[in-house]
């Protein structure tokens, strides 16, 4: 006797039920990889279409760990992905930042991605200097906990190429990357420190909270508005530039205190669109240590 037929379209539902039942992993795999959220887009989508011709093939042996197959063909379309990602940034106007995920207001972070330190703008800006393949091995070990066998399965390279690879892009990434971080209450207190002290122009205030050797990044590509071409360093420098943009005037300008990656930040908003989106990096002692402001219209469409 044979079994219940099994209703049409259902190995299609099975596979779209999987591809969902992953989906913010691997968002956020192929994020920390990529940087930008159009492109973490694309690349989902072409796991998905290769995904559902697979899952509706017929004679194709089935998938013993769906999760683990998903995730190596998100992350070597991302790694392709990737080098056509650094030629267009051979060609960026000025400072190159990660595009900023913002939560919703009152949401502690998106739900399209893990909570975890490795989103914070700090840190995604150090995994910039790393390799394509650095950075994938880095993600996949000490961001989402895969063992060097089961990395080493998905890039096809061996256990001991991928362990060496992991100790480099570790002692790389913690050589750059802040050592102590302040208590995330105390982030969000420094954070409306500074905010309330660079709208008001207050350059005292600025300089206290300020570390000596703060650095300012600012991403406006060729469409927004930008301070530098280059990062600002030191306390002064980057006190007197908020406070020369405050005494130019910010008319119409609202700021909406929002978390970014898991980092408390701002939008600023003119009118009723983004104009700006702050993040701050603040050491133990309640100092701002890094300051990044992203500016570029591109990377602010999502964020209402």
């Amino acid at each position: 006797m044979t079994g219940p037929a099994r209703a049409p379209g259902t190995d299609m539902n099975v596979a779209t039920d999987t591809f969902l039942g992953y989906r913010e992993l691997l968002f956020s795999v192929v994020y920390t990889m990529l940087g930008t959220v159009a492109d973490t887009e694309d690349v989902l989508q072409e796991v998905w279409l290769a995904w559902i011709r697979r899952s509706g093939g017929s004679g194709v042996a089935p998938i013993d760990n769906p999760r683990a197959y998903l995730t190596r063909m998100a992350v070597n379309q991302a790694l392709v992905r990737r080098e056509a990602l650094s030629r267009r940034r051979e060609e960026y106007v000025g400072q190159w930042l990660p595009e900023p995920l913002v939560a919703e207001s009152g949401d502690e972070g998106p739900e399209t991605v893990l909570r975890a330190e490795s989103f914070s703008m700090a840190v995604m800006v150090v995994l910039e200097s790393l390799t394509s393949l650095e950075r994938a091995v880095f993600v996949l070990n000490e961001v989402f906990g895969y063992r060097h066998t089961e990395i080493a399965e998905m890039l096809d390279r061996s256990p001991a190429a991928v362990r060496q690879i992991a100790y480099r892009a570790r002692e790389h990434v913690q050589a750059r990357r802040p050592r102590t971080r302040a208590h995330p209450r105390e982030c969000r207190e420094v954070t409306e420190r500074f905010v309330v002290a660079a709208m008001g122009g207050d350059i005292e205030e600025l300089l206290a909270v300020l570390a000596p050797d703060v650095t300012l990044w600012t991403d406006g590509g060729d469409k927004g508005p930008r301070t530098s071409l280059r990062p600002v360093r030191g306390a002064t420098a980057v006190a007197e530039l908020f406070a020369n943009i405050a005494r130019h005037g910010l008319p119409g300008v609202r700021v909406r205190r929002r978390a970014v990656g898991g980092d408390p930040g701002a939008v600023v908003f003119s009118g009723g669109s983004p104009l700006a989106v702050i993040v701050l990096d603040i050491a133990a002692d309640r100092t701002v240590t890094g300051i990044y402001s992203v500016t570029n219209p591109d990377k602010l469409t999502r964020i209402q």
